[in-house]
């Protein structure tokens, strides 16, 4: 489990793939201090297993799955990553609950700037854009932002200088492409309502064992 407050910017010292699977390894140094093997880090929002590390930074492996569905398919060598240890049990919790499971990519489609605040229009996939909910929570690249605005199957987050100084937000560009995780809670919520549903929707049609019940066979 996450919070989406990055902890550090890392980067991508090399990049191996093999067919639809890879292994990273990503310089760093504030998650280090505390790193064992086959703990957990969020890289850009996705969860993956420390398999190695040294004295400046890690590898991992990322699976075909994570491949396929996340934005790490497209990384490369000297990419700046956000970084995030999984929350410790005694730990303060700033964000959100965020699981490293990325549920789709958008692609920032506009970036604007009002005052100090930075707002960045991102694409939604269709089929995932009922999860949002106005002033609720999303993890774009692993950082807990909230939902300014969700239309047309686009959401606008906002982000604060610090945030864009300490984060790939702050370096990534519009045509760019950022992992999404949509809020736990909303997931939850929406699964139970739709189950909920289906349990209380009448059977429809008449079956054999209908007429055999009511004594027509």
């Amino acid at each position: 489990m996450f919070t989406g407050i990055i902890e550090e910017l890392g980067t991508v010292k090399k990049v191996v793939q093999q067919g639809k699977a890879m292994k990273l390894a990503i310089h760093a140094s504030k998650i280090l201090t505390d790193l064992q093997l086959g703990d957990s880090i969020a890289v850009n929002g996705v969860c993956l297993t420390v398999t190695e590390f040294t004295k400046d930074g890690f590898s991992a492996d990322v699976m075909p799955e994570t491949f396929k569905s996340t934005s790490l398919s497209a990384i490369k060598e000297r990419t700046k990553v956000n970084l995030e240890r999984a929350m410790s049990a005694n730990g303060r919790f700033g964000g959100h609950f965020v699981t490293g499971h990325v549920d789709g990519t958008g692609k920032i489609m506009k970036k604007s700037a009002s005052e100090n605040a930075i707002y960045i229009q991102i694409s939604v996939p269709p089929e995932l854009s009922h999860l949002l909910v106005m002033k609720g929570s999303i993890a774009v690249d692993g950082i807990s932002l909230t939902v300014f605005g969700n239309e047309e199957n686009t959401v606008t987050v906002s982000i604060i200088p610090h945030t864009a100084s300490e984060t790939v937000l702050g370096f990534k560009s519009v045509g760019d492409v950022v992992n999404l995780e949509f809020d736990m809670l909303a997931k939850y919520l929406y699964s139970f309502m739709n189950k909920q549903q289906e349990h209380a929707a009448p059977k429809k049609g008449i079956s054999e064992q209908f007429l055999q019940e009511n004594g027509f066979l």
